[in-house]
């Protein structure tokens, strides 16, 4: 099914207790796309680069399902670039250096063949983009999913608050559900939430795993314990990316496919994490995939106290 993603295409210098970068690709929108085309091909791309980019790595998009048609490059700019510092748990990380370039002025333009997506996956960005993008579309899509971060909810709540009311599932952490709802418990934030316009509530919790919230209904899904982490750059956004994949694979929106769909999410930023910035998500197998799935299966699993006896 038709899946449109919009976001960041960007470059990323990294520096964690394992080791360092300097510029490789990252961006929201990369991040998402080579998760979600393990799921669902093509991807269909919205975003912006500057002249810098490589080709090759354009290419490496293209190679692994993504529809670049909607990536527009800029003559004579930059690319977005951002680059940081983890700190030794990796729980924490030092901005170094945000240079906006083409991204502090991109306005989404959307190829006719984009128009009519099915499914539409809004990477973080400016409120005021995402909204853009849903009032561009021919017609409203099956699900519309939306993360976003604490910095718009400071700079931009309004605006913020204006795009949530159009959208069907919010993908958030646990920090930025307290600070959106003004509530500490994290059910009650949800409950708040909820109130504003999503259908569902996603709120992830990084090495403690992701919640997702509908109605009355909260379903949990552990992280997969790692023997070794390199680098959480993107593993958000490769969770959202394997999350909407998985639903436009099936074209199911019901809550326990959505289900379903974290726990592909949660298998697909657990590779995320193993290597520096998406080098992991390049050459992934089915077979690894449906593997680390049985594994967050077993992490739950429970055998019947009849059968033990």
């Amino acid at each position: 099914m038709s899946l449109l993603v919009i976001g960041s295409v960007a470059f990323d210098a990294l520096e964690t207790p394992f080791g360092k970068t300097d510029k490789i690709i990252g961006g929201a929108a990369t991040y998402i796309s080579l998760a979600a085309s393990y799921s669902t091909r093509p991807v269909n791309l919205v975003a912006v680069v500057g002249d810098d980019f490589p080709q090759a790595d354009i290419l490496t998009l293209e190679e692994h399902g993504v529809d670049t048609t909607g990536l527009q490059i800029k003559p004579g700019e930059k690319s977005f670039f951002w680059s940081g510092k983890y700190s030794q748990d990796l729980n924490s990380r030092e901005t170094i250096t945000t240079e906006l370039n083409v991204l502090g002025s991109f306005d989404p333009v959307i190829p006719t063949s984009y128009l009519d997506c099915k499914y539409l996956m809004l990477g973080n960005l400016a409120p005021q983009v995402q909204r853009l993008v849903i009032q561009r579309l021919v017609n409203r899509p099956k699900l519309i999913v939306l993360d976003t971060m604490n910095f718009w909810m400071d700079s931009a709540a309004a605006d913020l608050l204006h795009v949530v009311e159009m959208i069907d599932v919010l993908s958030i952490n646990d920090e930025e559900a307290r600070q959106l709802s003004g509530e500490y418990s994290l059910v009650k934030a949800a409950r708040k939430i909820l109130t504003l316009g999503p259908k569902f509530l996603i709120i992830k919790k990084g090495e403690h795993g992701a919640l997702l919230f509908h109605k009355n209904k909260v379903f949990f899904c552990p992280a997969l314990p790692l023997e070794e982490v390199f680098d959480p750059t993107g593993a958000g956004d490769t969770f959202a990316g394997g999350f909407i994949g998985h639903i436009a694979a099936t074209d199911d929106c019901s809550f326990e496919n959505l289900k379903r769909a974290v726990v592909r999410g949660s298998a697909m930023a657990s590779f995320c994490v193993e290597k520096f910035g998406p080098e992991r998500l390049l050459n992934l197998t089915d077979e690894e995939i449906e593997a680390r799935e049985a594994q967050f299966a077993e992490l739950v699993r429970v055998v019947p106290a009849a059968v033990v006896a």
